[in-house]
């Protein structure tokens, strides 16, 4: 009996259905916890790599030179230097013309480095929304299954002389598993995604801010051309 009220005994003795909404949020999870580390790996690295060029590029150093070093070793974990090769490619790419108009230099650079954050912004936003779906479906998927495994415990009521707590707790029992194991995939994954949003959204910024201060080094340049 004690064997059969266990957790691993109530998921065995539970009905079709109960059983396959627990493999549906187990799998859930388990995917779930595999983007976690991902996307805490990938923003970590971004992070470091966005620290590390900042120092280079403020260091004084030569732009041309940098651009040459980056584009020998890129890096694209790094926002920033993603945003600086694409403005300084199509700073050059313009210039190069002679006698361009400095405004639709400009203009060009800022649309290059837009473009190059849009493309930043959906590495950081990547497998966030299957956190966000996880979170939150996984509890109505487990009160689902809940909900089948009380009316299938109830129903077996019927074939009973007397209905005693002895008689329908192993199914109810069995039916509150699944909403546990909704909440267990549903909890870290509504934690994951708020964190790994709001550290998304920091480095946007700083990308934006980066971007707008490389708009200026350049205006400086190209009107002194």
């Amino acid at each position: 009996m004690q064997d059969k009220l266990s957790i691993w005994g109530l998921i065995l003795e539970a009905s079709l259905v109960v059983q396959l909404v627990m493999l549906v949020l187990v799998l859930a999870s388990f995917l779930s916890w595999i983007m976690i580390f991902e996307r805490r790996s990938y923003i970590r690295n971004a992070k470091r790599s966005m620290q590390e060029f900042d120092e280079r590029f403020w260091s004084g150093i030569d732009l041309g030179q940098l651009y040459r070093e980056v584009n020998h070793t890129p890096n694209d974990d790094c926002g920033t230097e993603n945003i600086f090769r694409a403005g300084l490619r199509e700073f050059t790419r313009l210039t190069q013309k002679g006698h361009a108009d400095p405004d639709v230099v400009m203009a060009g650079v800022q649309r290059s480095m837009r473009v190059a954050m849009s493309r930043e912004q959906e590495k950081m936003e990547k497998h966030l929304s299957f956190l966000a779906t996880v979170g939150s479906t996984s509890p109505y998927i487990g009160l689902f299954g809940t909900v089948w495994g009380i009316m299938n415990s109830f129903r077996g009521l019927a074939n009973v002389a007397q209905a005693t707590l002895s008689a329908v707790a192993p199914g109810i029992a069995e039916a509150l598993i699944a909403t546990a194991i909704g909440l267990f995939a549903a909890i870290p994954a509504v934690i994951a995604y708020n964190r790994f949003s709001a550290q998304a959204e920091a480095l946007m910024g700083n990308y934006e801010t980066f971007a707008d201060e490389f708009s200026s080094i350049l205006y400086r340049r190209v009107h002194a051309l």
